[in-house]
């Protein structure tokens, strides 16, 4: 099967259009650091290192990249600066599969697991409630019944853009008064959804950051409370980034594997920066696959990531 066996010719374009910023930011200045030179030498890397640390690849991962096409360039002997691109190419590639980042065929779910429930974190601004949406869509596009439980209670326009996602995306939506215990609407979330047969359930829940402890104590309440409905729940614990923020990312994805055990990444906002290294850098540096990275406003703009696809589109096929 085909690297991008499941991506339409549409998936390619926008994946290519959403990582146009931070192509040209990268591809281009790899071109310019190579131009009239015959091979890769010292000098080629140290700006390969430079490029790629401005990129928001992160300091950590960038040496690791560097020292993988040093040892290859040892063994091969003779390395060309056109043999550059196919191999930072293989060689992030290469890290994203040892992060255990798979390319999924679609919005699918275990057959063993129903509902398959997603427990979705992220500080507010992130394009939380958003990815929320989206995921409802594209889950209801293949044929899943999809159930959301709006746990962020404390805010008014958190669970009014839930409900509004609800009815544009045309699934039920569990809500109760604002204030009401997160755990409370995880529960009655759940037991809705069982009761009903539904395939996915996406919980919501609040993204306040300026007291971890807290966090942690809500976040592994809402966990226990769900796991008296679905004893295996949740199977999916997915913190949202919004990837324009940088080296910021970096920093939320540290405070929220803290408290809780994430398990899969969506980055968002990729579109609108030329810093989609940093997709690169948080998977490598916590160890912790990418599943979807958003490419844009629109409501089909949510895509689940193609490691291959996305180093293809961002070093040039």
């Amino acid at each position: 099967m085909g690297i991008f066996s499941f991506f339409s010719k549409e998936k390619k374009e926008t994946l290519d259009k959403g990582l146009s910023k931070t192509k040209e930011n990268v591809f281009s200045k790899i071109t310019k650091a190579i131009a009239g030179k015959s091979k890769v030498d010292d000098n080629v890397l140290d700006e390969l290192e430079e490029i790629l640390i401005t990129s928001d690849v992160g300091v950590d991962t960038t040496l690791k990249i560097i020292k993988r096409i040093e040892e290859r360039a040892a063994r091969d002997k003779y390395v060309t600066t056109q043999e550059l691109t196919t191999l930072l190419r293989d060689e992030i590639a290469q890290l994203l599969t040892e992060n255990k980042t798979e390319d999924a065929e679609g919005f699918v779910t275990p057959e063993d697991k129903k509902p398959y429930v997603i427990m979705v974190v992220g500080v507010n601004g992130v394009g939380k409630t958003t990815t929320i949406g989206k995921l409802a869509y594209q889950f209801k596009q293949a044929g899943k019944r999809v159930y959301l439980g709006a746990a962020d209670t404390f805010r008014a326009a958190a669970v009014e853009q839930l409900v509004i996602w609800s009815e544009r995306v045309g699934v039920p939506v569990v809500k109760q008064k604002m204030g009401s215990d997160p755990a409370s609407v995880a529960y009655d979330t759940l037991s809705s959804a069982v009761a009903n047969q539904a395939d996915v359930v996406i919980i919501d829940t609040a993204g306040r950051l300026h007291n971890k402890i807290n966090l942690m104590n809500e976040l592994t309440k809402i966990k226990n409370v769900m796991k008296k409905v679905v004893p295996d729940a949740p199977h999916e614990i997915l913190l949202v980034l919004d990837g324009s923020t940088g080296q910021n990312a970096f920093e939320q994805a540290k405070q929220f594997t803290a408290a809780t055990e994430v398990n899969a990444l969506a980055v968002t906002k990729l579109d609108g920066t030329a810093k989609g290294g940093v997709v690169i850098g948080i998977s490598d540096q916590f160890r912790i696959p990418v599943k979807y990275i958003g490419l844009g406003e629109g409501i089909e703009d949510l895509q689940v990531f193609n490691k291959r696809a996305f180093v293809d589109s961002l070093f040039g096929e």
